[in-house]
């Protein structure tokens, strides 16, 4: 099968409005989260949030057409539009052989949620006829097909946490059996609203630290009580090997490896065979190779983070045999169906600027979390083969591993 790399990157989150300023805030350590703004919290248990602050829709799409879309197709366009810049295509691409493969856990629900109350307040009649069109999670990959002319495969994985790591797999799966020479691949997300943060909150899933919100998420501490919900968008263009030395792009890294697996467990708790089996497939896949850093899942929630750190320990047998893994959940929040786009972005940046982003907000040892998590800020290394784990809810598991060229 044909080999797959990545030429072209963007994201946006709670600490950046594009790649570069994104991941220099993530390897500093800053923190995105805290107190809502985009909606009243006050009587809400959970008031914190990894919102992108100041982004104005106005700037990836026109004025008028803004209200046809939601908020998380407002972010996914602005992730794609930075990483096909950033692939920097001439004019001679066969459009019908690039494809979409989008990615999202939840999609349009604070349109959801404001059509709702439309009908209950006002009627049927007065439900905006943009609500279906601009909610839709594959409208996230029909607004970026349009937008950049692509007439490939057009695919959606909706898939909780693991949409986004879905979304690059099913684009390497794509490219690998000739179904497409090229991919976009967009993870976008934006729940957080009154529903999003109501409904997780009613899970008891979310960290309730509203006072400290810079320290809320806190990924392998012993104190962690729950992820704190982020939004944003992460986007990739892959390709062919031969397309990308033949025009002599930029090359992030190779895609040498990829696994899914489902838990059958529980609808919510996580188990520790599911994520293993996944992250085994891609670590076979890819021949075994020396792991030289693993971002994790990594949410601060009890189970979720034991289970990943003793997966990680089973794959490579033992806590000897491990890399270095982190988390950037502590800094952005969890983005959910966006968070493995985010997190391959960072991977392979990481890798071209050899150094590891950290776990902040670790202060408090966990006997079973204890591996190496980057815990005193970032670190120089030479990462030469990455691994970026994404588990969600239903038991959806996905793992994808990267190589340097």
């Amino acid at each position: 099968m044909r080999r797959v790399v990545v030429t072209g990157l963007g994201m946006i989150n709670s600490v950046g409005h594009d790649k570069e300023s994104a991941f220099k805030a993530i390897c500093e350590g800053e923190c995105g989260i805290d107190t809502i703004t985009l909606f009243d919290p006050e009587s809400f248990s959970v008031k914190i949030a990894g919102e992108v602050k100041n982004f104005d829709p106005a700037t990836v799409m026109p004025p008028k057409e803004v209200k046809k879309a939601d908020r998380f197709i407002h972010l996914g366009l602005k992730a794609a539009q930075e990483a096909m810049a950033d692939a920097a295509f001439g004019e001679d691409i066969d459009m019908e052989s690039f494809g979409i493969s989008a990615g999202s856990g939840i999609g349009g629900l604070p349109s959801i949620e404001k059509n709702s109350i439309i009908l209950n307040s006002r009627g049927p009649r007065r439900i905006s006829p943009f609500f279906i069109p601009g909610a839709l999670v594959n409208m996230l990959g029909g607004f970026v097909s349009i937008e950049h002319g692509t007439k490939g495969p057009n695919l959606s994985s909706v898939t909780a946490c693991a949409a986004g790591t879905h979304a690059i797999n099913e684009a390497c799966k794509t490219i690998m059996c000739g179904g497409a020479d090229k991919m976009l691949v967009v993870a976008a997300e934006s729940a957080v609203t009154g529903v999003g943060v109501g409904g997780f909150a009613a899970m008891k899933a979310l960290s309730t630290r509203n006072d400290d919100p810079k320290h809320a998420s806190r990924p392998f501490d012993a104190q962690r009580d729950g992820f704190v919900m982020g939004e944003g968008a992460g986007a990739l263009v892959l390709e062919t090997y031969e397309d990308a030395v033949a025009r002599g792009a930029n090359i992030y890294g190779e895609i040498i490896g990829f696994g899914e697996s489902g838990d059958a467990n529980h609808i919510t708790t996580p188990s520790l065979d599911g994520p293993a089996r996944a992250m085994k497939a891609a670590y076979k896949m890819a021949g075994e190779p020396k792991l030289d850093y693993v971002n994790a899942h990594g949410t601060s929630t009890p189970i979720n983070d034991k289970n990943e750190t003793a997966a990680l320990k089973d794959l490579l047998g033992g806590k000897e045999n491990c890399p270095p893994m982190s988390s950037i959940k502590g800094q952005i929040g969890h983005c959910l169906g966006a968070a493995g786009g985010i997190e391959a972005v960072t991977c392979l940046m990481a890798m071209r600027d050899g150094i590891i982003p950290p776990t902040i907000n670790y202060e408090n040892p966990d006997e079973n979390c204890d591996l190496d998590y980057v815990t005193e800020g970032a670190r120089a290394a030479e990462l030469n083969v990455v691994m970026s784990n994404s588990f969600g809810f239903g038991g959806t598991n996905g793992v994808v591993i990267f190589k340097k060229i």
